[in-house]
């Protein structure tokens, strides 16, 4: 099977949060239909507590998956509250929308990823929509090797929490016991991936260290090994093969899609009137 491993680079992103940005920009042909992979995580306060502050999002859906400490979080569509370990935030901006997540200073390891998911041309305007998981909502499925959180798709007919995606995807969290091995189904048309979060393991006979992905945009059965103890999430998404006009927080299929979303936000309407709102202190703080 054809694959790429990527190793990512250190960034820094919103008010100044260190983070690791596995792809982005330079990889949309081969991640398709996933735009971004950041992995954020430190044990200095410095590195993160100035967050994210308010910022807007157009046509997309961000998904963030807390592994350790906590992020309070905001939109403006009237959402708020705090994500922690093994809670999930999966947005769907649509048609726009404005949010924020600050990450709370405290002892031992803020860390989590943050996944940007395309949306296709017919939905890039859908209203916004916010699914909050809690991680006691999500399942766990034990099994020999180890075990594997479903938090979207399915897995030995364990169903995720995360229903009714515009965008087909599979979402798992899966730790091996040392010296074991795990197969999964890469689908035709789909890109899947493997982020090792921690341990060392053979991937379809590639060794993988820590804080790499290895992708594959072929179709077939892929093995996984655990040479030390293993931390990994799979995630597959059905491919979306169109034009991608990307700027910054927005991205859309055409540049004058993209100029139409920043004349509104320099003009005060990006976010439409049919739809909720935080209040004028939201737009007050982007223009």
């Amino acid at each position: 099977m054809k694959k790429v491993i990527l190793q990512g680079h250190s960034t820094y992103d919103g008010a100044g949060v260190k983070l690791k940005r596995v792809f982005a920009h330079d990889h949309t042909e081969l991640t398709d239909p996933f735009l971004l992979l950041d992995h954020f995580g430190s044990d200095n306060p410095d590195d993160y507590v100035k967050g994210f502050p308010w910022h807007p999002h157009r046509g997309i859906e961000t998904v963030t998956y807390m592994l350790g400490g906590t992020v309070e979080h905001g939109d403006s569509v009237g959402n708020a509250g705090t994500i922690g370990p093994g809670d999930i935030q999966w947005m769907t901006a649509g048609g726009g929308v404005f949010h924020q997540e600050m990450p709370k200073a405290a002892k031992g390891m803020m860390h989590g990823l943050q996944l940007w998911v395309n949306l296709p041309a017919k939905d890039k305007m859908m209203e916004p929509r916010y699914r909050g998981i809690l991680d006691h909502e999500v399942p766990v499925v034990k099994i020999p090797e180890g075990e594997v959180r479903v938090i979207a798709g399915a897995y030995k007919k364990v169903t995720g929490p995360v229903q009714e995606l515009v965008v087909d995807v599979e979402y798992l969290d899966v730790r091996l016991k040392k010296g074991m091995a795990l197969s999964h189904a890469a689908k035709h048309g789909y890109t899947s991936f493997f982020y090792l979060i921690e341990g060392t393991s053979e991937f379809d006979g590639s060794k993988l260290e820590q804080a790499h992905l290895i992708l594959f945009t072929e179709a077939g059965s892929i093995a996984v090994k655990a040479i030390a103890d293993l931390h990994y999430i799979f995630v597959s998404g059905k491919q979306l093969s169109e034009p991608i006009a990307w700027g910054g927080p927005i991205v859309m299929n055409t540049r004058e899609e993209l100029d139409t979303a920043f004349r509104e936000l320099k003009e005060g309407t990006f976010i439409k009137k049919n739809r909720k709102t935080a209040g004028s202190q939201v737009h007050g703080q982007l223009t």
